[in-house]
């Protein structure tokens, strides 16, 4: 339902964007990172129940429960108030994210906007180490980005993405601070 609705209504909502532009703007809301900051604004995590183990380690703050959560909520309003009570909440939470992404597509999606630069400069495509640490219940991740073979950033996170996304947005700045402008622009499609 959650996936219809957005990409239905960036459809429709705005016709003069290319395929490539909608599966972005899609991709920057439709995602656990944005799903847990709309079940915060909801204030979902304290009333999840969860087990003694989640209670402990923190689950009512982990992005991938809220994100689930906020999922659930979605579904139950669909199977109690049907397909429009569902599309309205979905498009009253994430319709100014969807508006946001539009107006500055790049933003959400450092990895892309970093290859896209890198290989507009002649680099080549960016290269990914990623190493885990900590309990699997807590586990972090640290990512290195390398550009022509050069160490250009790295990052941390609480999945390899957040920890990739992370890199790309300090190797932005690397090239930024470096070449004196923007760093990783959007480029048009």
């Amino acid at each position: 339902m959650l996936g219809l609705v957005v990409a239905d209504h960036a459809f429709h909502a705005y016709p003069r964007l290319a395929e490539g532009v909608l599966a972005k703007l899609r991709a920057a809301v439709v995602n656990a990172g944005v799903l847990a900051e709309v079940a915060a604004d909801l204030g979902i995590g304290p009333t999840l129940l969860l087990g003694k183990g989640e209670e402990s380690s923190g689950g009512r703050t982990k992005p991938s429960i809220l994100a689930d959560a906020t999922e659930a909520v979605i579904g139950a309003v669909y199977l109690d108030g049907g397909p429009d009570a569902a599309a309205r909440l979905i498009l009253d939470e994430l319709g100014d994210r969807m508006a946001a992404a539009v107006s500055d597509p790049g933003e959400s999606d450092a990895k892309s906007r970093l290859q896209e630069t890198a290989v507009h400069l002649g680099y080549g495509v960016p290269r990914y180490e990623v190493a885990g640490h900590g309990p699997d219940h807590a586990r972090r991740y640290v990512a290195t980005v390398y550009v022509a073979d050069r160490r250009l950033g790295q990052g941390e996170g609480r999945s390899k993405k957040d920890a990739e996304q992370a890199a790309a947005r300090s190797a932005c700045d690397v090239l930024g601070d470096e070449r004196g402008d923007q760093g990783c622009p959007s480029f048009p499609k």
